[in-house]
């Protein structure tokens, strides 16, 4: 587990001495609601309230070298446990939340703090998630509970109302340019083209700006990738509108070349579209909200809204169950007229 890497993280830095701040009053809340965009570090936060719960040691928490922490940074520390979507599957199993509970059941092997963490907690089916209330209810003396789960979630109100809930959002811009910029050479998939080119050759803008301002999720991105994918969906979306593209083909190829990105980019291109119909300056940041009264809003502008909020609906769902190329297609379907120039 690293969990040292959140302390790399800047805008954590708030919610981290929150956490610090509860701790040392005693006063750590027995369940956690983190609720994140992808690449705003939620995972790495998680494990680092993992660590300051666990760490045994006088002073500086979590320290890195303790027992514990020795224990926590090689996966193996018997009071953490992490329940996650298996390989392949949509969904969180009950079985899974039932090992968790019966886990944090037992008294703590090192004498202190017990620390379960669910990662992508709207992926709960219904049974998981009746399982794990009473545990939210009826917690067990020095247990904390950590949930991931995106700011869109649709977890039960009885859950997420039992959880102290710590908001992610994305940096200034400014400072996630800096932070690209101080942290594109030691991520091995950051850079330009070619791995080991001066970090100003990347385009950290376009990257942060299809990635929704988040720094790690545009960390991943380079110029060639941004500028292939821009090409491509420009002129899938030409194609689209002039109805000479088969949209089940069109579909299928988006969900196997970066569906996410793609989703995103999407909610981009019509967030600038409208804000271009409406004289609004543009924005890179999908997140935005753009909203009018109806009755302001011409035929072709209201289509427009309708696309993005399928496309926004589309990526709410992106971790359920739902069968996410049909999704695709409708959402292609029905957007003919939007997207006509």
């Amino acid at each position: 587990m690293d969990f040292l890497s959140a302390d790399s993280l800047p805008w954590l830095q708030g919610a981290q001495q929150r956490l610090r701040t509860a701790l040392a009053a005693r006063r750590l809340p027995h369940s956690l609601l983190l609720l994140s965009a992808p690449g705003l570090g939620a995972e790495q936060l998680a494990n680092w309230i993992c660590a300051l719960a666990l760490c045994e040691s006088l002073s500086s928490r979590p320290c890195g070298v303790c027992a514990s922490c020795l224990l926590l940074r090689s996966d193996s520390h018997p009071d953490s446990y992490v329940v996650r979507l298996e390989e392949d599957a949509q969904q969180i199993k009950v079985d899974q939340v039932r090992a968790l509970i019966e886990s944090l059941s037992l008294k703590s092997y090192r004498g202190g703090y017990k620390v379960g963490v669910i990662e992508g907690a709207e992926a709960l089916n219904a049974n998981g998630a009746n399982a794990f209330l009473k545990t939210l209810e009826e917690p067990t003396a020095d247990t904390v509970l950590i949930m991931i789960a995106r700011p869109s979630h649709r977890l039960p109100a009885t859950i997420a109302s039992r959880c102290l809930r710590l908001t992610l959002a994305p940096p200034p811009t400014e400072v996630a340019l800096a932070w690209l910029e101080a942290h594109a050479r030691a991520y091995p998939k950051a850079g330009s083209e070619a791995r080991g080119a001066p970090a100003a050759a990347q385009s950290w803008d376009a990257a942060l700006g299809l990635a929704g301002g988040a720094p790690l999720l545009a960390l991943e991105l380079n110029s060639a990738e941004i500028a292939a994918l821009d090409e491509d969906m420009r002129e899938s979306l030409r194609q689209l509108a002039a109805g000479s593209v088969d949209v089940t083909l069109l579909a299928e190829r988006w969900m196997k070349s970066n569906p996410g990105v793609r989703i995103t980019w999407l909610e981009n291109w019509i967030t600038r579209r409208v804000r271009a119909a409406l004289g609004g300056a543009n924005s890179h940041q999908s997140a935005e909200p753009v909203r009018l009264p109806a009755a302001l809003l011409k035929p072709k502008i209201r289509a427009l809204f309708e696309l993005l909020d399928a496309a926004r609906e589309l990526r709410r769902f992106a971790s359920t169950g739902m069968n996410q190329q049909l999704a695709l297609e409708a959402l292609l379907l029905g957007g003919r007229t939007a997207l006509a120039n």
